[in-house]
């Protein structure tokens, strides 16, 4: 095992609650609010019932962990499952810039769902997530661009971090966060190739790096050994999905940068690599008081990761896939003035007005913006309007990143609109649930969160 390796599993299983600055705690429950919301988007929602349908056939017909959608229960394993691949389907949550990482929607499914299985407090819970959220950003920050170009990120890394945050509420020590890493690592898959064919695959990514998180430390809490050196061993991770990896990236700034605030909320409802051009195209026209109708064509300037991840898509076969055209969610954007869900569930597909206007639309690797990803996703639109002028449009910090974040009343505000988009919850119950998020760090009984509708107050 290298010094970097070591030095993580170290600081894993010495980490305490005691030591995590009020900034990390506050935004821990911003993040398992704004979670909370995108998992309960979902309900009802393809191909979530066939998530819900598969625990219920294979698992039992109750237990300790709660399954949002349906307000059932089941054993932490499915409930890690369904809670893992309703969480990932609206586009709503959140983000790691560097690493390229959805770290709640892998980690708060498999600590949640392990947590009431053991009868954990909301403040185990948010250590717990922490470790999780740190081991995981900086394992894909180790991994690199290349890595992200075939593999989903959030799918493998998202194995290791949900293995980590459970193996944290389990009270882990070193050799242990080592057993883990090697049995959640050699489980880590996710490949992007479903983006071709609007394909399911990317709930199942998620629903299995939860799953599978809390499977790994489950069994190394039994006596289950894992490789020892799977991130940078001769056959490990780096060495099999990754050409630029840099292991230094394992022990950076450990217990003096919390990568957990660095981590950005989704403000529209669509791919994060779309969001920068989205914001820019926004800001333009509202500037130059710019309609759809107005304009002949749009450059979006951008890097390598959003036109290998958005290139894939030409014209949209779903709604979710439509979340992956950057044509789409511009043309929402120059139509409606937003893309939020009920953008894209009423017009995404049907409106014609957003179907010509996503063929005005192309990318162009751009050499600054390339340079400052994945660090920072810059913005950059250059429009020509039908009356010949060249309009450039810029932003630095799309809506959402740490410096240009969401407010907790913000955060409020969204949660209700994604729990009205599915009717998961009716409004007093939204405002039940805010209300336990926010006093998240003294909650004793986490069961209430996950309780059904009828039984959510």
């Amino acid at each position: 095992m290298s010094q970097h390796t070591q030095a993580l599993t170290e600081f894993l299983a010495n980490l305490r609650y005691e030591q995590l600055p009020e900034s990390v705690i506050s935004r821990t429950e911003d993040l398992f609010l704004d979670w909370l919301g995108s998992a309960l988007a979902s309900q009802g929602s393809h191909p979530i019932p066939l998530f819900e349908r598969y625990a219920a056939m294979m698992g039992p017909t109750s237990g300790p962990a709660g399954i949002l959608v349906s307000g059932t229960t089941s054993s932490a394993y499915f409930a890690a499952l369904v809670n893992g691949a309703s969480s990932h389907l609206v586009e709503q949550d959140d983000l790691h810039n560097s690493s390229v990482l959805h770290p709640a929607t892998v980690v708060f499914p498999a600590v949640l769902a392990a947590a009431q299985d053991l009868g954990k407090s909301g403040r185990e819970l948010i250590v717990a997530a922490v470790a999780g959220y740190e081991a995981g950003i900086r394992i894909g920050e180790f991994l690199g661009r290349s890595h992200y170009r075939i593999f989903h990120t959030t799918a493998t890394v998202g194995t290791l971090a949900a293995a980590v945050a459970v193996g944290k509420l389990m009270g882990f020590n070193q050799a242990q966060f080592t057993n883990v890493l090697g049995s959640a690592g050699t489980q880590a898959a996710g490949l992007w190739e479903f983006l071709r064919d609007a394909a399911d695959s990317k709930q199942l990514h998620t629903a299995k790096a939860a799953a599978d998180g809390l499977l790994s430390a489950y069994l190394t809490a039994d006596g289950l050994s894992g490789a020892q050196n799977i991130l940078e061993g001769e056959q490990g991770m780096a060495a099999g999905m990754s050409s630029d990896a840099n292991p230094s990236k394992l022990s950076d700034g450990l217990g003096t940068r919390w990568a957990l605030i660095e981590t950005s909320f989704k403000f529209h409802a669509s791919c994060r690599h779309t969001h920068p051009a989205a914001d820019a195209l926004l800001d333009l026209m509202q500037r130059e008081k710019l309609g759809a109708e107005d304009i002949a064509s749009v450059t979006t300037r951008v890097h390598q990761g959003a036109i290998d991840v958005l290139g894939r898509v030409q014209i949209p076969q779903s709604v979710h896939q439509a979340k992956f055209s950057m044509g789409t969610v511009l043309g929402l954007i120059a139509v409606y003035g937003k893309a939020g869900l009920p953008e894209f569930h009423q017009h995404a597909l049907t409106d014609s007005r957003v179907g010509d206007f996503r063929d005005k639309v192309h990318m162009q690797l751009d050499e600054e913006v390339d340079g400052a990803y994945p660090q920072r996703w810059l913005g950059r639109v250059e429009v020509v309007t039908l009356d010949g002028r060249t309009l450039q449009g810029r932003i630095d910090e799309p809506r959402g990143d740490p410096s240009n974040t969401l407010s907790r009343a913000e955060l409020e505000d969204k949660f209700r609109r994604l729990l009205a988009f599915s009717g998961a919850r009716n409004d007093q119950q939204a405002s039940g649930l805010i209300e336990q998020v926010w006093n998240l760090r003294n909650l004793v009984d986490l069961t209430r969160i996950t309780a059904s509708e009828e039984n959510a107050l």
